[in-house]
C-alpha cells in the first residue's frame, strides 16, 4: 500500500487539471444525471464491485456514502430441514388429490415446514459521512452515474469555487475509492465519519483512518416472534491515502483541514468463509486488501476502468438519437411516454449490464433481491434469494448480453444448494438427488419457509439447473457442463425420478408433480403446469447433456420415458393456457405472476412453428393477466411479449416500466422505476431492471429454438418496435457459441455480422427467409438482408 503523504502543490494542480479534463461527464451519453442531491435512498446512485456496493447521495454540506457488503447477513450456521416430515407427505397429498386444499395446507404447515420457519436478512454495513465546512450559495449542481467508467461524480460551485466528487468500487483493488477535490488551494475543511446500524459496534480514529468493528445483532423476528442469533463480524477500514491538507483524529472522526485533494480508500470484511464455516478474521481480511493496493489514484482509476470496461465494452447498442441526454434522468422517465427518447431505452438496457457487472462478480454472492444495495435491518422480503421467479430473472442477461463471468457467483450457490439440497431432499419426500423451495440466504437453506401455499414449491432446484445449460448453450464449454453442469443437473432429475407420481383421477397415465403450488397464487395443489414445464426442460437437457458426454444411456432411457408420461399442457375454456390441470382460470385475475407461461419463456418448448395451439394459448392467458403489475412482472412481460413476436406489445410492458413511481415527493403507484431507475415492485427489487435488459435483447435476437437436426436457429429482429425504426446493437451472444451484431434501418435489417466461437452450425432467420451457416471457429461473416434467402 502507497504509504500516506502529503502531495506537493504543483503536483496537485497538475492532477487536478488532468483529472478535471477527463471528468465523466465530457463525451458519455450513457449517463444517469441530475441537477440536485439525493434526498431518498432510491434517489442515490449505486456503485459496486461485486461485493462491496455503495449508494452515492451528493449533499453538499454533508455526502453520505451508504455502503454494504454481501456477506453481512443476520443469522448462523443452520441446517433448516423438518426431520421426518417425509412421513405426512402421503396424507398431504391424499387430502389434495381428494380436493381437500385446506386441510393438506393446515396439515403441512404443522408438519411439513422448515425450521425455523423463516429464513435470515441481508443486512447494511455502515455508513460513510463527509462533512464540510464552508458557507456560500451553491450552484451550477451536477450529479451524475457514468455506466461506461462505473464512476459515480458530483460537481458544483460554492462562494466561487468548483468542488467535485468522484466515487468508485474497485473489483481488482477490492476497495471503494473516494476522490475529494476543490480547484481553490487549501479550499476543504472536512470531517470524515463511520456509522453502523448495528448496535454492536466499536470506532477507533488514529493518524491515517478510522476502523470500525461489529456484529450483526440477535433479533426477535417480526413473522414468527422467534429469537434469532446473528454470528457475523465485520469491521469497515476508512483510510486517507493521500491528502494534502493537515489532519488531525478527534472523537473517532477525522478532520483534514485546508486541502485542495484528499484520497479515501474504504474497505470492509466479515468472518464468513462459506455457509457451514465463519472462522477467518476481518481486521486481517481488511488488512490484506489495504496492503495489496498500490499506485496513486490515478493507477486505482485506470486500473478499475479498464477492468469494468472489459466487461461493459462486449455490448453497444444505439436505439435511436435523442435530445433529451442533457436533461435530468428523471424528467427523461416522466416524458418516455410521448417517443421521442429512444436513447432513454438504450441507457436503461446498458444500466441493467451495469448493475450485474456491479452486484455480481467472481467470487462474490450472487445479486439477491437488492442486489448488493440495502439500508434497512429490516429490509422488503429480508432481500434474500427468492427463487420462483425473481433471482433467475437477475441473471437472464448474463449469457445472452456477453457477461458470462457476472454468471459465475449463481453457479457457486448452485454447487452449494446441490448439497444443502440433499438433506432437504431426504427428509422432506425420503427422495434422492436434491431439490430446493421457493427462497435461500447466505446459509444456503433448502426447505419450504413461511408458508404452506406458497412455500411448498419442488422446481426451485430444477429452475436454476436451466443456468447451468445455458452456460453450456451459450458457450459450448464441454469441460464445464462435464465437470460442473451435468452432476448438478442429473442429481436434480434423480429427486424427481422418484418425486413424480401417477394422477390417479384419471386413467391417463399421467405422472404429476405435487405437493406443490403455481407461484404464489392458487395454494397448494397437485400438478401445476409450471412445475411440469420445468422438469421436462430439466429432463430434456438432463438427456442431451448425457449424450454429448457419452454417459449414463440407461438414466438417459428413464428420463426419455418419463418425460413423455408428465402431464401436458392444457387448454381451457377460455382458450388459455391452463394454470392448473383443472380448467379453473380466472379470466379477471391480473396477478403479478405469470407461471404457466414458463415454457413460453424462459422456457423452450411453446413456440409457434412446433406448438402453434399452446403458442396462441399462452398469448390469451397473457393477455387475461393484462398489462399491470410489479416491476418485475411487466419486465418479465416484456419478454413474454418478444417471445410472441409483438413487438409493439412488448415496448408498451417497457414503457409501462419505464415511468416514475416514487421518489422522496411522490407517492407509489405501483411497478415502475424511482428516480435512480432502480426497479419499483413497489419497494424496490433489482429484478426489473435485469428483466428489462433481457427483455430488450429478446426483441432484437431469440436462439432458444433449433432446426430438425438440432441446430440453433438465430431469429434476427423477431419483435422488432416501430419505435425504433433504425438501431444497431453489438457483441450479443446466441447459443450454439455465436456472437451477432445487428443493424437496422427504416424498419428492417440492413446487416448481421456473426463471429463463431465454436465452428458449430446455426441457421439465420429473418422473417421466414432462413439461411444456414457454418463459419469456422474464430471467423467472423457479414451478411445483408438480401444474403438471407
Amino acid at each position: 500500500m502507497k504509504p500516506l503523504c502529503p502531495i506537493p502543490s504543483t503536483l496537485v494542480l497538475f492532477l487536478s487539471v488532468l483529472i478535471y479534463m477527463q471528468s465523466p461527464a465530457a463525451g458519455s451519453d450513457l449517463q444517469l444525471s441530475y441537477d440536485s442531491p439525493a434526498v431518498a435512498w432510491t434517489e442515490a446512485l449505486p456503485v459496486g464491485n461485486g461485493s462491496f456496493g455503495g449508494m452515492i447521495y451528493g449533499g453538499v454540506e454533508k455526502e453520505l456514502i451508504q455502503f454494504n457488503l454481501d456477506t453481512v447477513w443476520t443469522g448462523i450456521p443452520r441446517d433448516y430441514s423438518n426431520p421426518r416430515a417425509y412421513t405426512y407427505l402421503p396424507e398431504i397429498r391424499r387430502l389434495l388429490l381428494e380436493g381437500k386444499q385446506r386441510q393438506a395446507e393446515e396439515l403441512a404447515m404443522r408438519t411439513f415446514m422448515s425450521i425455523p420457519l423463516r429464513q435470515e436478512r441481508y443486512q447494511p454495513f455502515g455508513d460513510l459521512w463527509i462533512a464540510y465546512d464552508q458557507p456560500g450559495k451553491v450552484t451550477d449542481y451536477h450529479r451524475s452515474l457514468d455506466l461506461e467508467q462505473a464512476l459515480a461524480s458530483v460537481t458544483f460551485r460554492q462562494d466561487g469555487h468548483t468542488f467535485k466528487r468522484t466515487v468508485f468500487s474497485s473489483f481488482p483493488d477490492q476497495a471503494m475509492v473516494v476522490l475529494l477535490e476543490s480547484d481553490k488551494p487549501d479550499g476543504m475543511n472536512l470531517t470524515l465519519s463511520l456509522m453502523t446500524p448495528h448496535a454492536e459496534a466499536s470506532f477507533s480514529a488514529g493518524k491515517d483512518g478510522i476502523v470500525m468493528q461489529g456484529r450483526v445483532g440477535d433479533y426477535v423476528h417480526n413473522r414468527d416472534q422467534v429469537h434469532r442469533p446473528s454470528v457475523i463480524r465485520f469491521e469497515a477500514r476508512l483510510h486517507v491515502y493521500e491528502h494534502d491538507g493537515v489532519m488531525r483524529a478527534r472523537d473517532k472522526q477525522l478532520e483534514i483541514a485546508e486541502a485542495q485533494r484528499v484520497v479515501l480508500l474504504l474497505t470492509g470484511a466479515t468472518n464468513y468463509v462459506n455457509y457451514n464455516n465463519v472462522g477467518a478474521d476481518s481486521a486481517q481480511r481488511c488488512d490484506a486488501i489495504l496492503q495489496a493496493i498500490d499506485g496513486d489514484y490515478q493507477v486505482l482509476k485506470q486500473r478499475h476502468v479498464a477492468d469494468h470496461r472489459s466487461l461493459f465494452d462486449r455490448v453497444t447498442i444505439d436505439l435511436g438519437p435523442s435530445s433529451r441526454k442533457q436533461m435530468p434522468t428523471d424528467q427523461r422517465v416522466l416524458k418516455f411516454a410521448d417517443g421521442k427518447d429512444p436513447h432513454l431505452a438504450s441507457l436503461f438496457y446498458q444500466y441493467g449490464r451495469y448493475l450485474l457487472i456491479a452486484s455480481s462478480r467472481p467470487g462474490s454472492q450472487p445479486a439477491n433481491l437488492q442486489g448488493i444495495w440495502n439500508d434497512n435491518l429490516r429490509p422488503p422480503w429480508d432481500s434474500k434469494y427468492t427463487v420462483n421467479i425473481n433471482i433467475e430473472m437477475n441473471y437472464w442477461p448474463a449469457e445472452m448480453t456477453n457477461l458470462s463471468e457476472c454468471h459465475e457467483p449463481l453457479f457457486a450457490m448452485i454447487e452449494d444448494l446441490s448439497v444443502t439440497g440433499m438433506k432437504t431432499a431426504q427428509l422432506h419426500y425420503d427422495c434422492p438427488g436434491w431439490l430446493f423451495h421457493h427462497n435461500t440466504d447466505l446459509w444456503r437453506g433448502t426447505a419450504p419457509i413461511n408458508a404452506s401455499n406458497h412455500g411448498i414449491w419442488v422446481t426451485g432446484g430444477a429452475w436454476f439447473c436451466q443456468h447451468l445449460w445455458w452456460r453450456y448453450e451459450f458457450t459450448q464449454d464441454l469441460a464445464f457442463l462435464r465437470d460442473r453442469a451435468y452432476p448438478i443437473m442429473k442429481e436434480a432429475a434423480r429427486f424427481f425420478v422418484h418425486f413424480l407420481i401417477e394422477d390417479p383421477r384419471n386413467d391417463k397415465g399421467w405422472l404429476i408433480s405435487g405437493p406443490s403450488n403455481s407461484p404464489e397464487i392458487g395454494g397448494l395443489v397437485m400438478g401445476p403446469t409450471m412445475d411440469h414445464q420445468i422438469i421436462r426442460n430439466l429432463f430434456e437437457n438432463c438427456i442431451e447433456a448425457a449424450e454429448l458426454l457419452d454417459i449414463d444411456a440407461d438414466f438417459r432411457e428413464r428420463l426419455r420415458d418419463l418425460h413423455g408420461r408428465i402431464a401436458p399442457n392444457q387448454i381451457g375454456r377460455h382458450g388459455q393456457l391452463q394454470e392448473w390441470l383443472e380448467d379453473v382460470d380466472n379470466p379477471n385475475n391480473k396477478h403479478r405472476h405469470v407461471s404457466h407461461l414458463w415454457g413460453l419463456h424462459p422456457g423452450r418448448e411453446i413456440t409457434p412453428e412446433r406448438t402453434p395451439e399452446l403458442f396462441a394459448a399462452a398469448r390469451k392467458s397473457l393477455q387475461m393477466r393484462g398489462d399491470g403489475g410489479t416491476g418485475w412482472s411487466m419486465a418479465w412481460k416484456v419478454n413474454f411479449w418478444a417471445r410472441l413476436r409483438d413487438g409493439d406489445h412488448a415496448y408498451l410492458m417497457l414503457g409501462n416500466l419505464l415511468r416514475l413511481t416514487g421518489s422522496s415527493k411522490t407517492d407509489y403507484q405501483g411497478g415502475g422505476v424511482y428516480p435512480n431507475l432502480f426497479d419499483s415492485h413497489p419497494p424496490f427489487q433489482i429484478d426489473g431492471n435485469f428483466g428489462a435488459t433481457s427483455g430488450i435483447t429478446e426483441m432484437l435476437l431469440q436462439s432458444h429454438r433449433r432446426d430438425n437436426g438440432g441446430n440453433p436457429i438465430l431469429h434476427l429482429l423477431p419483435a422488432q418496435p416501430g419505435a425504433w425504426p433504425d438501431g444497431s446493437i453489438r457483441g450479443l451472444r446466441a447459443r450454439g457459441g455465436f456472437e451477432v451484431d445487428l443493424s437496422w434501418r427504416d424498419g428492417a435489417l440492413d446487416t448481421v455480422r456473426i463471429k463463431s466461437l465454436a465452428g458449430k452450425p446455426c441457421v439465420l432467420d429473418y422473417r421466414s427467409r432462413e439461411k444456414r451457416i457454418q463459419p469456422a471457429a474464430g471467423t467472423v461473416q457479414t451478411y445483408t438482408v438480401g444474403e438471407l434467402r
